[in-house]
């Protein structure tokens, strides 16, 4: 499968549906583990860690998962292409600009990975759109199972599953919802949520993981602690405590700016659709955060049914109630389509950034444009 087959599209997990959906974008889990008998990935020769990759490669296509998988070869691909995959959360940027013999497997709805010789031999993820937690633990459970029964972890009676970073010891996973949460950051509450996540050993990062800024007022949550806890105790952590407290901090803010600073609101939604509708040059970074507040004015008028003048015009603008309606779907996808490597795959061509912010800015251009009601 060639990567221009995915570029055009959103995947899945990212198209604005699924439970509590205005606020969480995403639920994913992802595992660490390694091979016993195989030094960790630091120790590793070239040739062990070639060794390591075609072992779990095979095992990992031949996993019945009820949806094609594919392999990409992440040492040998182009900066553009693992660029790509990383903006589709995909692969890590550790894993983009690792050294030696590393690729990732597939599959073709996106709703799951694998990377081979990233930090650890093995990083099992599965991805699902809203607050689909338990189905994220369910589906890879299974796939782990599937995969523990053709190859033997690297695993210690005392410290559960062993990896390269002691922070992932015991259990290896990583529990991460995605959440967009404008109305904090508007309000000035974001520093105290990100203090709260702080005393509750919880990790706040970008949309990119970690190292990576909160682009678009997207905030990936995910535990800190995996020894001496299950998978199940953090499962459900998150989904009875954690997330839902989180979700009801945002809507309360939204409340907030409705009842209290509608002119704030209306000024967020009204600056960045005239900035949307008639920039000519738009960088990644910008544009984040303006369809960030339309995402926010189109939310609040569905779940709220908020009427300012600013959010008036922008249903007026998106057509809502009618078959041209610009969804929250349609915002997510030019969150993804507008980054820099799916505007230049789908460019067919690279581009300097100038040419990047022309194109960016014409293609969310005719996208308000397209899905604007005709005048008659």
């Amino acid at each position: 499968m060639k990567l221009t087959d995915m570029s055009h599209d959103i995947n899945e997990w990212f198209s604005g549906s699924g439970p509590l959906a205005d606020i969480v974008i995403s639920s994913r889990i992802r595992l660490a583990r390694n091979l016993a008998g195989y030094k960790f990935l630091s120790r590793c020769s070239p040739a062990e860690k070639a060794e390591i990759l075609n072992k779990l490669k095979d095992v990992l296509l031949s996993l019945e998962l009820g949806d094609k998988v594919f392999y990409i070869s992440v040492d040998k691909a182009s900066d553009l292409n693992r660029d790509f995959l990383v903006e589709r959360h995909l692969i890590s940027r550790h894993h983009a600009h690792a050294k030696g013999p590393r690729g990732v497997v597939i599959a073709r709805g996106e709703f799951f990975t694998a990377m081979i010789n990233e930090e650890d031999h093995l990083r099992l993820q599965v991805l699902k759109t809203g607050f689909q937690l338990s189905q994220c633990a369910e589906q890879i459970d299974h796939i782990d199972d599937m995969v523990e029964q053709k190859v033997e972890y690297a695993f210690s009676p005392r410290y559960g599953h062993l990896t390269a970073c002691p922070t992932n010891l015991g259990t290896g996973i990583r529990v991460s919802v995605m959440l967009h949460l404008p109305a904090l950051k508007i309000t000035g509450q974001i520093e105290k949520f990100f203090n709260a996540a702080k005393d509750m050993s919880l990790a706040v990062r970008g949309l990119f993981g970690e190292g990576t800024e909160a682009a678009s007022d997207l905030y990936q949550i995910s535990n800190q602690v995996t020894l001496g806890v299950s998978e199940q105790a953090i499962v459900s952590q998150f989904e009875n405590t954690v997330i839902p407290e989180i979700v009801e901090y945002e809507k309360a803010a939204r409340e907030h700016l409705l009842t209290k600073q509608v002119d704030t609101l209306d000024d967020k939604i009204s600056r960045a659709m005239a900035l949307l509708q008639g920039a000519h040059l738009i960088s990644s970074h910008e544009a984040l955060f303006l369809l960030s507040h339309l995402r926010l004015g189109i939310n609040m008028h569905q779940r709220m049914g908020a009427s300012t003048p600013a959010i008036k015009k922008l249903c007026a603008l998106c057509g809502t109630g009618t078959d041209k309606a610009l969804s929250i779907g349609t915002i997510n996808r030019l969150f993804m389509l507008t980054l820099p490597a799916h505007l230049q795959l789908n460019h067919g061509t690279t581009l300097d950034p100038t040419h990047r912010d022309a194109l960016r800015a014409q293609i969310i251009r005719s996208a308000l444009d397209q899905d604007a009601p005709q005048k008659s």
